[in-house]
């Protein structure tokens, strides 16, 4: 696992940044496989949250091929992914590498919610991205992929800490739970920075 260096101590949660109320966090698992470790990761990720992060799954598995041709009459699988995404606060890309890139899936859920043109539902949302990998990389050169799309896209993404997961079953718990202390730290460091990214984002630019 390529970690970046945690620094804060592990333990309690370290006191909220802003107010005291709850920020809605849409997820996209990139992968849609049904033994996706992705989805563990995303699990992980949830269990060490911050308490004033609520997460809840944008799917992807359902939405047709995107054409243009659709832009004058949305479909309501399109319709219903925009409006998900309308209704978070932040969106979390938890997602693997495939052929050095992003999945087709998660590239085609992506062009679905930035158009028509003019309604990219993206605009100025925070966001992050993370994944893992049973390779040594853990998802560097996807994400970078990623990262280059979601900036065309204007997410106001979390630029650090990076966390390129390399994945083995005797870390990670089906349940999402974390078997490695290191490990765990730092995915608990990991969404604390990604809290805090949030909530600067939203002070300048609510939703």
């Amino acid at each position: 696992m390529t970690e970046h260096p945690v620094t804060e101590p592990s333990g309690t949660e370290p006191p909220r940044t802003g107010t005291d109320r709850t920020y809605k966090v849409g997820y996209f698992v990139g992968s849609l496989s049904s033994t996706s470790i992705n989805r563990i990761l995303a699990k992980a990720l949830i269990r060490l949250a911050p308490s004033d992060l609520d997460f809840v799954e944008i799917p992807i598995r359902d939405l047709p091929l995107y054409s243009p041709d659709y832009d004058a009459n949305y479909p309501p699988e399109g319709t219903a992914l925009k409006d998900a995404i309308g209704a978070v606060d932040a969106v979390l890309f938890v997602s693997p590498e495939y052929n050095r890139s992003i999945p087709g899936a998660l590239k085609n859920a992506i062009d679905w919610a930035s158009r028509p043109w003019g309604q990219n539902s993206f605009d100025h949302i925070p966001a992050a991205v993370i994944g893992a990998s049973i390779g040594a990389i853990g998802t560097a050169v996807g994400q970078q992929s990623l990262r280059a799309v979601l900036s065309f896209c204007n997410a106001r993404q979390m630029t650090s800490p990076e966390a390129y997961i390399h994945y083995t079953p005797e870390v990670f718990g089906d349940d999402g739970t974390v078997h490695n202390a290191g490990t765990e730290d730092f995915l608990r460091n990991y969404m604390r920075e990604f809290r805090d990214h949030v909530v600067r984002v939203l002070t300048v630019l609510p939703r």
